[in-house]
C-alpha cells in the first residue's frame, strides 16, 4: 500500500495543475501579438495537453509560473517552445502534388524561358517548416532546368522556428520520405548509402535554396517581387482578419504574372481577393495585361 501511495503522488506531483481562465487567456493573448496565433476556448484542452509537456520539462507545476515566464524579458526562448509546441510541424515532399504539376506543365515554363535568357526569377517558400516543400520546388525547377544554379533561379525558404529550421538546413531526412520523390529524381537529388536510414538532399539541389529565420507577423527585411509563393497550411492558425492581412502583404510582394498558393483549406479573403483569379485547386495568379494565365476551372477555387 505505501508503494502505491508513493507511486500516486509522483504521477500527482508531475501532472500540472489546471490551467485557468486567466492562465489561458494570458497564453492567448500571448500567442496572438507574437505569431498571430488564434486560439478560441474550444482549443482549451489541446492547449494543456500540449503545453503540460512543456511545463513538466520545466519543472513548474501550474500555469500561473508558466505565463510568468513567457511574459518575461528571459521568456524569449520559451515562447519559441510555446508556438512549436501549439502548431504541428507536418508535411512531406511534393504535398499536394496538383500545385506541383501545375508548376512544371504551366508556370515555371515561361520563367524558365526568361531566366535562360537574362532574367530574374524569385520562389519563396513561406513557413517551410523541416524543408520538403522548398526542395520539392528545387527538384522541380531542376527537373526542368538543370542549370538552373548558374541562372539568376533562388528560392527564400523562410520559418519562425529556428530549431525546425536548422532540420531544414541540414537537409537530411528518414529513408522512408524518399517514397514521395519521384524515381527519377531521386537519382538526381539525393545523396543516400543504399543501407542507410537516412538520406540527404544532394548539393546541387541545396545551392539555389535559401533558408531564413522569418515572423510572418514581423516586418519583412526583403522586398521582392517574387514570382511565386508558397505559403501552405501555415494561416490555419489565423484568425480571418490575420489571414486577410497576410494575403494582402503577399499580393504586395507578387507582381501581375505572378503566383500564390495556399494550403487545401485555406481560400483567398479581403483585398487580396480581387487582386488574384483562382487558376487551381487554391492555386492564384495576378493576370497580367495582355498574357493569357493557366486555364481557369470552372467556378473560382475549382478543382484541378
Amino acid at each position: 500500500m505505501r508503494a502505491a501511495a508513493s507511486q500516486a503522488d509522483l504521477v500527482s506531483a508531475n501532472t500540472p495543475q489546471a490551467l485557468t481562465d486567466a492562465d489561458f487567456s494570458a497564453i492567448a493573448r500571448r500567442a496572438y501579438k507574437d505569431f498571430g496565433l488564434h486560439l478560441p476556448p474550444s482549443k482549451r484542452d489541446l492547449v494543456y495537453s500540449r503545453l503540460a509537456k512543456r511545463l513538466r520539462h520545466l519543472g513548474m507545476r501550474d500555469f500561473t509560473a508558466y505565463c510568468s515566464l513567457i511574459e518575461s524579458p528571459d521568456g524569449e526562448d520559451e515562447r519559441m517552445q510555446m508556438l512549436s509546441a501549439l502548431t504541428t510541424n507536418v508535411t512531406h515532399f511534393f504535398r499536394e502534388d496538383h500545385h506541383f504539376r501545375l508548376l512544371r506543365d504551366k508556370v515555371l515554363p515561361p520563367l524558365l524561358a526568361a531566366a535562360r535568357s537574362g532574367g530574374r526569377v524569385r520562389l519563396w517558400s513561406a513557413g517551410c517548416s523541416a524543408g520538403q516543400e522548398p526542395y520539392s520546388l528545387a527538384f522541380t525547377l531542376l527537373d526542368l532546368c538543370p542549370e538552373a544554379a548558374r541562372l539568376d533561379i533562388r528560392i527564400l525558404a523562410s520559418d519562425v522556428d529556428p530549431d525546425i529550421l536548422r532540420r531544414a538546413q541540414d537537409g537530411l531526412y528518414p529513408a522512408e520520405e524518399l517514397k514521395a520523390i519521384p524515381a527519377g529524381m531521386r537519382d538526381r537529388f539525393i545523396d543516400q548509402d543504399g543501407t542507410s536510414p537516412t538520406f540527404r538532399i544532394s548539393d546541387r539541389a541545396r545551392a539555389i535554396v535559401r533558408f531564413a529565420e522569418l515572423n510572418l507577423m514581423s516586418e519583412w527585411p526583403m522586398r521582392g517581387p517574387f514570382d511565386i509563393i508558397f505559403c501552405r497550411n501555415v494561416a490555419i492558425y489565423f484568425d480571418k482578419q490575420t489571414q486577410a492581412r497576410l494575403w494582402q502583404r503577399f499580393a504586395g510582394l507578387t507582381p501581375p504574372g505572378g503566383y500564390l498558393f495556399l494550403g487545401h483549406s485555406e481560400r483567398l479573403s479581403g483585398p487580396a481577393d480581387a487582386m488574384f483569379r483562382s487558376v487551381g485547386v487554391t492555386a492564384y495568379w495576378r493576370p497580367l495585361e495582355g498574357r493569357e494565365g493557366p486555364e481557369t476551372p470552372k467556378g473560382k477555387g475549382g478543382s484541378a
